[in-house]
C-alpha cells in the first residue's frame, strides 16, 4: 500500500501549510497590533479573516469538487496559499492585510475540507482511518516549524511579522509542484463519471497490484443511492461440489456469485436470531434498545465489530482460506492479466458498443461479466458462465497471511457479492435480477470450523467447511428496473456514466441515511469547534503571559512574549508522538473509543485550568498548572477530537454527494470557528480565563454525551458499506416511530 500511503502524505501538505499560518499568526499578530495600533475587535477581524475566506470557500467547493475533481481543487489551494503569502509581505496597512488574509482562507478551506475527502476516496479502507490522522499530524507539524521560527525571529531587535507571514509562500511552490506532477485524482470521483479505464490504472498504482477487479466493483456499486437494504444472515460453504449450470437442491438455499469468473458459494439464509438480526428483526423495525436515547444505528456498527476480530482492521480475515475453501479455479494456475481487450480476442460472443483498444466504453465488460449473450435470452441465470463481475481469469486468494491479495475481499473483512434471483411475473413469466450483498464474516476465525451445534439453528452443510456471516442486501447499482428497460441485452451494456450524476443531486439529501448523517457530521464538527480548541490555539501566546508563565523561564533572561512563543513550540512538538499514537490506534481501537477516552481528560484538564484561575497560588504554581493543563489539552485533543470529526465526515456520505455533505459540515466547522475565536479576546475581557474554560467545559461534556449516544464506530468498513449501514439504520428508526 506504499502508492496510497505517499499519496496521502503528499496531499497533507496543504494541512502543514494551515498548521503553519495558525502558529503565524498566533506569534505574529502581538506585533501587528503594535504596528497598526489595533483595538481587540479589529486584532480579533485580522485573526479570523481566514476563517471568513474558509468558511465562504467552502460553501461552493463541495459543489465544485464533485462536479471537476478533487485535484483541481488541491491544485487551486496550493496556489492561493502561494499568492496570499506574497500579499502578506507586501501589506502596507491592515486592509490589504485582511484581503491577504482572505486569500490564504480560501487556500486553507480548500485543504481542510478536501484532503481528508481525498484521502478517505483513495485510501484502503484498512488503513482509511491512519492515513487520515495525517492531516492532525503534518498540521501540527507545521505549527511546531512555524512556532520555532517565531520565537527565532522574536529574539531579534525589530521582528518583522510581514516576512513571518510571507515565508508561506516558499512550501506551496512545492505543494504545487506535488499537487500538478504527482497527486493522482480520486479512482472513486473518475467512476462516478464513468471514467473507468482511468479509474482501473489509478487503483492499480495506489494498491501496486494489477488485480483491483473487485474494489472496481465495490466503487461501480456506490454510484447507487438510496435502494433498500436488508440485514440478513447467511451460512456459506463451498459450492465445488455442484457444477456451473446446476442449482442447489435445497429450496431455501441461494447461490453468491463473487467478483472473480469460477467464484462462487451456497449460503443458506440462519432460521434463528442472528447477532445482526437479534438487533434488527425481519420486517425491518428496531428491538428496544439497553440505553435510552442510544441511535439504534450506534449498536448496529458497534456489533458488527464487537463479532469480528480487532486485528481485522489492519488485514482482511473474511474467509482466511479462501484460496483452499471457495475457489474453484486452480490457485496453481498462473495468474492472467484481463485486460479491455480479452473478450473479442477469446471470442465469447461479447460485443462492446466500442471495438478497439482501451477506453472507457470497453470496459462494460469488467464490470458485468460473460454473461451478455446469456441475459440476452429471456434473462437466464450466468450459472454457465461462472460469475457476476470478473476482471480477471484465475487470481489467487487473500490468506491472511501476507499472501498475494486477490480481488475477492474489498477491505476490512467485508466481501462483495451478487445474487441472482428469479421471480413469477403477472404474465407467467420468469423475471430474473441481481441483489448485490456485502458479507461480513462473525464471530472470527474460529466459526470456520465448527460443529453443527455451534451454529444458531444447525443450518450448516453437513460436510466441508463453513461460515457464519451477516450480508446488507440491496439492489445493485447497474441492475435496476429501469436500467434493464432501457437495455434489454441486460447490465452488462450499461456504462456507470448513464447511472452517474451529472451535477450535485439535491433530492439525495432528503434520503433518510443522507440525512442521518448529516445529523452526526454537523453534530460532531459543530461541537468541537466550541470545544474551544481554535480559541486556545490562535491565542495561545496570551493566555500564557496572563497565567504567568515569564515566572518559569525569567532565568534564561527571555521576554515575556518569547517565553510564550518557545512553551508554544514546545507544546506542539509534545503533540507529534501523541498524534503518532493516534495513527497507530485509529485503526485498531477504533474513532469512537479514541474520543470516549481522550474527551474526559479534556474535561478535567480545563475544571483544573478554571482552579488555578479562581483560587489563590503562588506565582510559580499558577504559572506551572496552566502550563501543564494547556499541554495536557492540546496533547489529548490532537489525538482523536481534533482528526476524528473530519475523518468521519469524510466517511458517512454516499459517494455521488460526498463532497456536496462534506462542504456543508465544513461550512458549520468554520463558522464554529470564526465565532469561538472572534468571541474570545471580548470573553478574555469580560468574564477572564477561568470563564472562557468553563464554557469549553460543558461543551466537552456535551460532546461525550452527543458521541456517546449518536456516533457509531467506522473503523476498517468500505465507504460503500458504512453509506449503506446509515440508509438500513435510517430508514429502520423511521419505521420504528412510525409504528
Amino acid at each position: 500500500m506504499r502508492g496510497a500511503v505517499l499519496v496521502a502524505i503528499a496531499a497533507t501538505i496543504g494541512n502543514l501549510l494551515q498548521g503553519w499560518d495558525n502558529a503565524t499568526i498566533a506569534g505574529a499578530i502581538v506585533y501587528i497590533t503594535e504596528d497598526f495600533d489595533l483595538g481587540s475587535s479589529l486584532e480579533g477581524l485580522v485573526v479570523a479573516m481566514s476563517l471568513i475566506g474558509a468558511t465562504a470557500i467552502t460553501t461552493c467547493s463541495g459543489v465544485i469538487s464533485d462536479s471537476i475533481g478533487r485535484k483541481p481543487m488541491l491544485i487551486a489551494s496550493s496556489l492561493l496559499y502561494f499568492v496570499s503569502g506574497l500579499v502578506m509581505v507586501w501589506s502596507p496597512n491592515v486592509y490589504v492585510l485582511c484581503i491577504a488574509r482572505l486569500l490564504d482562507g480560501f487556500g486553507i478551506g480548500l485543504a481542510v475540507t478536501l484532503v481528508p475527502l481525498y484521502i478517505s476516496e483513495t485510501a484502503p479502507a484498512d488503513i482509511r482511518g491512519s492515513l487520515n490522522t495525517l492531516p492532525q499530524f503534518l498540521g501540527s507539524g507545521g505549527m511546531f516549524l512555524s512556532y520555532c521560527m517565531v520565537f527565532g525571529m522574536s529574539l531579534l531587535n525589530s521582528p518583522n511579522w510581514r516576512l513571518m507571514l510571507g515565508v508561506l509562500s516558499i512550501p506551496s511552490i512545492f505543494y504545487f509542484a506535488l499537487t500538478v506532477f504527482y497527486l493522482p485524482e480520486s479512482p472513486r470521483w473518475l467512476v462516478s463519471k464513468g471514467r473507468m479505464l482511468e479509474a482501473k490504472r489509478v487503483l492499480q498504482q495506489l494498491r501496486g497490484t494489477e488485480d483491483v477487479s473487485g474494489e472496481m466493483a465495490l466503487l461501480v456499486e456506490g454510484l447507487g443511492i438510496g435502494g433498500e437494504t436488508s440485514i440478513e444472515e447467511y451460512i456459506i460453504g463451498p459450492a465445488d461440489g455442484l457444477a456451473d449450470d446446476q442449482e442447489p437442491a435445497d429450496k431455501d438455499k441461494i447461490r453468491l456469485y463473487g467478483p472473480e469468473e469460477g467464484l462462487s458459494w451456497v449460503a443458506r439464509p440462519v432460521t434463528g436470531q442472528g447477532s445482526l438480526i437479534s438487533l434488527v428483526s425481519r420486517q425491518g423495525s428496531l428491538v428496544n434498545q439497553g440505553v435510552p436515547l442510544m441511535d439504534p444505528l450506534v449498536t448496529l456498527f458497534g456489533s458488527v465489530h464487537e463479532k469480528f476480530p480487532e486485528t481485522a482492521s489492519t488485514r482482511s480475515m473474511l474467509f482466511p482460506n479462501f484460496g483452499s475453501m471457495f475457489s474453484t479455479a486452480d490457485p496453481r494456475v498462473k495468474t492472467e492479466q484481463w485486460d479491455e481487450e480479452s473478450l473479442q480476442r477469446e471470442g465469447e460472443g461479447y460485443a462492446s458498443d466500442a471495438a478497439g483498444g482501451d477506453s472507457d466504453d470497453n470496459l462494460h465488460s469488467p464490470l458485468i461479466s460473460r454473461q451478455a449473450t446469456s441475459l440476452e435470452k429471456d434473462l437466464v441465470p450466468p450459472a454457465s458462465h461462472g460469475s457476476v463481475l470478473s476482471m480477471r481469469r484465475h487470481s489467487s486468494l487473500m490468506q491472511g497471511t501476507g499472501e498475494t491479495v486477490g480481488s475477492t475481499g474489498i477491505g476490512g473483512g467485508w466481501q462483495l457479492a451478487w445474487q441472482w434471483s428469479e421471480k413469477e411475473g403477472g404474465d407467467g413469466k420468469k423475471e430474473g435480477g441481481f441483489k448485490r450483498v456485502y458479507l461480513h464474516q462473525e464471530g472470527g476465525p474460529g466459526s470456520r470450523h465448527g460443529s453443527l451445534l455451534s451454529l444458531p439453528g444447525g443450518d450448516v452443510p453437513a460436510e466441508g467447511e463453513f461460515i457464519q456471516a451477516a450480508a446488507l442486501v440491496s439492489q445493485p447499482a447497474l441492475y435496476s428496473k429501469e436500467l434493464i428497460d432501457q437495455h434489454p441485452v441486460g447490465p452488462a451494456m450499461v456504462h456507470p456514466s448513464e447511472t452517474a450524476s451529472k451535477g450535485p443531486i439535491w433530492a439525495a439529501l432528503l434520503e433518510p441515511g443522507v440525512k442521518h448523517a448529516l445529523f452526526v457530521g454537523i453534530g460532531i464538527q459543530l461541537l468541537q469547534q466550541f470545544s474551544g480548541i481554535n480559541g486556545v490555539l490562535y491565542y495561545t501566546p496570551q493566555i500564557l503571559e496572563e497565567a504567568g508563565v515569564e515566572v518559569l523561564l525569567e532565568n534564561l533572561g527571555l521576554s515575556t512574549t518569547s517565553s510564550s512563543f518557545l512553551i508554544s513550540a514546545f507544546t506542539t512538538l509534545l503533540m507529534l508522538p501523541c498524534i503518532a499514537i493516534a495513527i497507530k490506534l485509529m485503526d485498531i481501537a477504533g474513532r469512537r473509543t479514541l474520543l470516549l477516552t481522550t474527551i474526559p481528560v479534556l474535561v478535567v484538564s480545563l475544571v483544573i485550568l478554571i482552579i488555578a484561575n479562581l483560587v489563590t497560588l503562588g506565582s510559580v504554581l499558577h504559572a506551572a498548572l496552566s502550563t501543564i493543563c494547556v499541554i495536557i489539552y492540546f496533547c489529548c485533543f490532537v489525538m482523536a477530537y481534533g482528526p476524528i470529526p473530519n475523518i468521519l465526515c469524510s466517511e458517512i456520505f454516499p459517494t455521488r454527494v460526498r463532497g456536496l455533505c462534506i462542504a456543508i459540515c465544513a461550512m458549520v466547522y468554520w463558522i464554529g470557528d470564526i465565532i469561538v475565536t472572534y468571541s474570545l479576546p471580548v470573553l478574555l475581557d469580560s468574564i477572564g480565563l477561568a470563564g472562557v474554560f468553563g464554557i469549553y467545559a460543558v461543551v466537552c461534556v456535551i460532546s461525550f454525551i452527543f458521541i456517546f449516544l449518536k456516533v457509531p464506530e467506522t473503523k476498517g468498513m468500505p465507504l460503500e458499506v458504512i453509506t449503506e449501514f446509515f440508509a438500513v439504520g435510517a430508514r429502520q428508526v423511521a419505521a420504528a416511530k412510525s409504528e
